[in-house]
Order: C-alpha cells, then sequence, then structure tokens
C-alpha cells in the first residue's frame, strides 16, 4: 500500500486547533471559558509558527536532492497553512467581535475603545500613561536606510502613521511604540457606573496618547504589529560534545532567531504594511493579517469579577479510596496496584507517596525521569528532603523538553546542590517515560516500589491534563523499570529483553506490530479481531500503513485522538472499519490507552507514547501492562463513555469538516463530566 491515505500532519493539527476555537463559539459554554478557549487556541498558533512553520520555511531553503526526498512541497504547504490560518482568524474575529463582545455587555463587562471613554474615564487613561507607561513605550521613527529597530519576539508593537503638523502636505513618515504587555496588564480597569464593569486594553491606551510622544507631528492612525521568531533550537553535531552547554547557547539565540510570522491589524493600509516589509525585510509568505489585537493568549488573565456564573462550575478533585489516606502505602500495593486518574482524583496522592518515601527509614532509593515539573515542585522537594535523610536519589533530567529546557537546566543545579545525583539528557534521544522507582528493604530484602504514568510529574497541569497513573509492585514491572533506569544512567542497552514493558527504540513499535497482527490473524480466520486506541497524536506512516492493512483484513479499529491524526478513515477498501473521534472539552485529554481484544484475554496498555515516527523510533518512551482486572474493568469504562460521548465528541474524516458526533438518543453523554461523578460515586 505504498500510496495510502495520508493528511499532512501540520494541516491536521491545523483541523485539532479549530476544535479549540470551536469550544470559544459554542453558546453551551460559559463565556469567560470561551474567552479562555480564545487564549489557547492563540497560545497553540502562536508554538506552531514559532516551531513547526519555522521548520517548514527551512525546508524551502534545502538542496534539491533533500527536497526531493520529501513527500511533500514546502512551499505549497505553507500556502495551504496560510489560507487556512487566514479563514481561522476572520473567525476568530468574528466569534470576538459580534459573540464575547456582545455577551459580555450583556453581563455589564464593557472592553472600550478610546473613542467610548467618557471624560472621567479620559482624565484615568492619560494619567495611566503618564504614570505607568512612560518608561516602556519606547518610540522609534522608522527611517530609510538606517539601521532597523530590533523588534523582540512575541512583543506588542504599534505601527505609527505620522505627518509633521507644519507641513500636512509633506511625506507620511512611520513610527513604532512598544506596548508593554509583557510588564503591565493587558486588562486596565476603569471607572465605572455602579454595576457596571469598564475596561481598555493596554493597547488602546497607547494609542489614546500616542501624540505626546511625537511632538510636531500629526498622528494619522495606529495599527498593532507582532512578530515571532523561530524558536527551535537547531543543535550541530548533537552526537558529540556537552549537550547541556549547546542548549544553554541555543537558548539564547531563540529570542534572536528568524522570522517565522509577522502579523498585522488587517484593516492596515498598504502604503503602511510595504513600509514595514520593506524595513524589516518580510516577503509575503512572512506576514499574516490579524484583527485589531493581537497575543490573545492574554484572554488567560482577563478579570472575572468574581462572576463564577459566567465559568465551569468546580469539580473539585477528589481523593483516591484507598491511596489518598494510605499511612503505609508500600503495604497497600503489596496487596494491589493502585490507578489514579487525573485531574478527577487529585494529584495529592501521589505527592504524599513521595513525601512518605522520603520520610521512610526503610527507603533506600529514590529514582525519577524528569519531564516538566511544576515552577514550586513539592515532589523535587521531597527528593531533596530524602538525600538530607541519607537516601540516594538519583533524577534524569530530558533538557530537551522543547520551551521547559531552562526550567529544567535549573531545577538540575538545585537538585545537584541539594545530594541529588543528576543525569542530563544525552545526544540522538529524548527522554519522554514518565517513571520513579523506590527501593525499600523489607526483613532484610530489597523491595522495589514504581509509579508509572502517561502525564508528567508536574502538580499544576495534573489539574487540567487527563493521565492515568499506575502505582505498583509488581516484580514483573518493577524489574523492568529497573532495567529502564540502569541504561539512562550508563547509556548501554540492556543486556536482559523487555517481556512486560514496551519501551521506545527498543522493543515499543515491533510489540505493537504483533499486537496488530494477532488482531489480523483472528479477522482473517473468521473471529473477532478489534482494538480501542486512545492517543494525543498519530502521525506515524508505518503504523498507519498497519492500522489500513488491520482494517482491510476486517478488525474493527477505534481511535480516540485529540489533536493530530493524518490517517483517513472510511475509505472503502483501505479504512472503512475504523472510526475516530476527537474530544475536547474543560480539561485536556492526555492519556494513551491500548485495548486489544486478543482473542477474548484482553492486552490493556498505558503509555507516554504517542504513534509518532519520533515516538516510535527516536524516544525512550514506556507502554506499560495493565494486569489487575479491576483496573482493566476501570480504564474500559472511562474508554466507553468517551466512546459514547455525543456532546463534546467530534468525528474526524478526511474533509477536517469537525461536525459534532450526535448519536441518536435522549441521554445526553459528556464523557469528561461523566468520569468525575464515576469516580464521586466511588467517594460516597
Amino acid at each position: 500500500m505504498t500510496d495510502q491515505p495520508y493528511i499532512h500532519r501540520d494541516i491536521s493539527w491545523l483541523s485539532f486547533n479549530y476544535r479549540v476555537l470551536q469550544e470559544a463559539k459554542d453558546p453551551a459554554v460559559p463565556l469567560l471559558e470561551r474567552l479562555k478557549f480564545l487564549a489557547i487556541y492563540s497560545s497553540n498558533l502562536d508554538e506552531f509558527f514559532r516551531v513547526r512553520v519555522a521548520s517548514i520555511r527551512n525546508l524551502k531553503r534545502v538542496g534539491k536532492k533533500t527536497k526531493a526526498e520529501l513527500d511533500f512541497d514546502p512551499r505549497e504547504l505553507l500556502r495551504e497553512i496560510h489560507q487556512i490560518v487566514n479563514r481561522q482568524q476572520e473567525e476568530f474575529s468574528e466569534i470576538f467581535q459580534r459573540q464575547i463582545l456582545p455577551e459580555l455587555k450583556r453581563h455589564n463587562i464593557n472592553i472600550l475603545r478610546r473613542l467610548e471613554l467618557n471624560a472621567e474615564q479620559r482624565h484615568f487613561v492619560e494619567n495611566y500613561f503618564h504614570n505607568n507607561l512612560l518608561p516602556f513605550v519606547m518610540p522609534v521613527l522608522l527611517v530609510k536606510h538606517r539601521i532597523r529597530p530590533f523588534l523582540a519576539t512575541a512583543h506588542l508593537y504599534l505601527a505609527v502613521h505620522l505627518r509633521l503638523r507644519k507641513r500636512p502636505l509633506a511625506e507620511s513618515e512611520y513610527a513604532l511604540v512598544k506596548i508593554p504587555s509583557d510588564q503591565l496588564p493587558r486588562f486596565i480597569k476603569l471607572p465605572s457606573a455602579p454595576g457596571s464593569h469598564d475596561l481598555i486594553m493596554l493597547d488602546d491606551i497607547v494609542r489614546n496618547s500616542v501624540s505626546w510622544l511625537f511632538p510636531g507631528y500629526e498622528v494619522q492612525d495606529t495599527y498593532s504589529i507582532k512578530l515571532t521568531r523561530d524558536a527551535e533550537l537547531y543543535i550541530d553535531d548533537e552526537y558529540s560534545g556537552d549537550l547541556v552547554q549547546k542548549i544553554k547557547s541555543s537558548l539564547q539565540k531563540r529570542q534572536v532567531g528568524p522570522t517565522s510570522r509577522f502579523v498585522y491589524d488587517r484593516e492596515m493600509p498598504m502604503h503602511l504594511l510595504a513600509h514595514l516589509q520593506e524595513t524589516f525585510d518580510l516577503g509575503k509568505n512572512d506576514i499574516l493579517p490579524e484583527g485589531r489585537y493581537h497575543n490573545n493568549f492574554d484572554f488567560f488573565k482577563f478579570p472575572d469579577f468574581d462572576m463564577s456564573y459566567l465559568k465551569n462550575k468546580p469539580l473539585p478533585p477528589l481523593q483516591h479510596p484507598h491511596v489518598h489516606h494510605a499511612s503505609d502505602p508500600f503495604s497497600l500495593l503489596r496487596e494491589k496496584d493502585q490507578l489514579l486518574h487525573f485531574p478527577y482524583q487529585s494529584y495529592e496522592s501521589v505527592i504524599h507517596f513521595f513525601e512518605k518515601a522520603a520520610l521512610d527509614p526503610d527507603v533506600t532509593h529514590i529514582k525519577v525521569i524528569q519531564y516538566r515539573v511544576a515552577r514550586n515542585s513539592r515532589i523535587l522537594a521531597a527528593l531533596m528532603e530524602a538525600v538530607k535523610r541519607g537516601k540516594q536519589v538519583s533524577a534524569f533530567v530530558e533538557i530537551k523538553a522543547r520551551f521547559d529546557e531552562a526550567a529544567n537546566l535549573e531545577w538540575g543545579e538545585k537538585l545537584e546542590k541539594a545530594g541529588v545525583r543528576v543525569h542530563y539528557s544525552f545526544p540522538g534521544v529524548k527522554v519522554h517515560s514518565k517513571l520513579a522507582l523506590i527501593r525499600r528493604l523489607e526483613e532484610g530484602e530489597p523491595r522495589l516500589y514504581c509509579y508509572l504514568s502517561t502525564g508528567n510529574f508536574h502538580e499544576e497541569t495534573a489539574k487540567i491534563y487527563c493521565d492515568f497513573g499506575l502505582l505498583t509492585a509488581d516484580p514483573r514491572i518493577t524489574t523492568e523499570v529497573s532495567t529502564v533506569f540502569t541504561f539512562l544512567e550508563n547509556i548501554k542497552p540492556p543486556k536482559q529483553e523487555f517481556s512486560h514493558l514496551l519501551v521506545g527504540k527498543f522493543n515499543l513499535r515491533p510489540a505493537l506490530y504483533k499486537l496488530i497482527d494477532a488482531e489480523i490473524e483472528a479477522a482473517q480466520r473468521g473471529e473477532r479481531g478489534e482494538m480501542t486506541i486512545k492517543l494525543n497524536s498519530l502521525e506515524d506512516k508505518d503504523m498507519i500503513r498497519k492500522l489500513y492493512e488491520a482494517s482491510t483484513a476486517g478488525v474493527k479499529i477505534r481511535l480516540i485522538i485529540r489533536g493530530i491524526c493524518c490517517l483517513v478513515p472510511g475509505i472503502r477498501g483501505v479504512s472503512e472499519h475504523i472510526e475516530i473521534i476527537s474530544i475536547v472539552d474543560r480539561f485536556l485529554e492526555h492519556a494513551r490507552v491500548f485495548l486489544f481484544y486478543h482473542g477474548g484475554e484482553e492486552k490493556m496498555y498505558l503509555s507516554s507514547a504517542d504513534w509518532m515516527e519520533r515516538n516510535l523510533t527516536y524516544r525512550i518512551e514506556t507502554t506499560f501492562p495493565v494486569y489487575d482486572p479491576d483496573l482493566k474493568r476501570e480504564i474500559k469504562d472511562m474508554l466507553d463513555l468517551q466512546l459514547n460521548d455525543n456532546v463534546k465528541a467530534r468525528y474526524i474524516d478526511r474533509f477536517n469538516l469537525n461536525e459534532y458526533r450526535r448519536i441518536s438518543t435522549d441521554i445526553p453523554v459528556r464523557a469528561q463530566l461523566e468520569t468525575y461523578f464515576y469516580y464521586k460515586r466511588k467517594v460516597d
């Protein structure tokens, strides 16, 4: 199947981000949550241009031989990306202007422009400008043939059209003024009538008073702009040398990298846009129109005015019925594996597990993999406390976790100073496993305990990311987790093969093929072949080819995929037995679950790995089995809820329409809410 149907990953990603935008325009979503989805959409798109689009732009400059090896034309792909983004940005503006703003006004929340201010508010704005903004605004005239000013990545600027006051017929002149949203709040509360909440955006305070910065000039108009830069870390010869030092150096270059996107107010006149293009050496593929305001991820910080009824009803994390109150979690795990499901259940259970291990006199060793962690991590604080109590503690710190490189380097240094033995990334491999190993002496004999998860050791994201965590003392698993840590510490392939864990770079890909092949063989014998796979992303071409092969053999395949999906379902003779849904809701679906029918002896795995080439081939990922029948049943219940979602599930198809999946039933099933109440019934 050489010519298999395939959606390019970046086009599929834009389709995913549109699902986020759909939440912003859904009137059933509380109003302030809709604003938050506008922020998420904008934040996602910003990173997409800084990383993915920047990489595609670099491909335009490679040689003919390299281009010939690509299965796409970088120029055509960029053109398609720009067309899709332009359509989405127009819809974004429509949602904000025609839906969100009137709804805010209905609740007496008014985002005012400068011409809508009353006398008291104008006085407030002028004082605010002089008292707060003057040190930051930095006006710069754009004079031809002078050294071009530097635009900081993702910072906001006003492009100003000027004319000399004494020579109104003179040629237009142009200037830039920085909007200091990195220093001051983006949304400024104004003096308001009782019961009303008036706001003005920082951008419009600068617009209102910009004439103060250009004495002798008439300000004709102002338009907002923003430039973002390539944020990928291109590390030369990463198979040798000091990787830590190379990443430190690359982080400094990230702020001055080449342009990945220049956005401007679509109302900007052509003469001003042309001047900016010439000044900053921007091509037509560098520029994209947006609305009046940029950096809309600032809506994360929009004030709520204590109007809780405009937000989601709280779903406070529930206490795990066994782990949370366990005075001795180790005896609990000797009896039975324990499953945790975040954010429905409290992450405090995981924190307590590490804190108890740090204090337990019988614990001798603690090992952990750090990919992304909270700024104030109690887990890492527990590791440092464990060192003080004489335990041997080691942490593998992945310093190539995108946009967390600096934070991880900082944490690595803190841990080293506290006496933790720190192992850093090694060249050519990224470690994405989420594992912890604890060694404890019991009756003079060592016993191992493990925590394995689909998500990071991050107390903050655990409040919004849906992930599973498994606590176990099962020697089948703990022994092989120990082997993973031995490899990371010595960078030598393990002497023994993995029999229970599926580990990236070793047996993950062939083991998944084998599991799928078993379903294919069953279907070919006329027996039941079936699998349910939940992922964040499905991109790997060989894995997609294998799924097409399974569908052709008659295997029933149900996929739940939040983000990128390059597989095309529903094509006769290729993928007619594959159905794909995507769920975007108040929590971010992050867990990976693999369920294979396997002749009635179901095999279930949880995983840190998506089915992308990088995860299956180049990363250290860990896919771990769920052996306990009660826990398997619990996870299957979660999958069933998602497969029956008729509120937030969308179909993924070849047309990227993102149509909502409406099952003909009188009962609405919203999987995330149903999951919460599933666990609440266990506590009650």
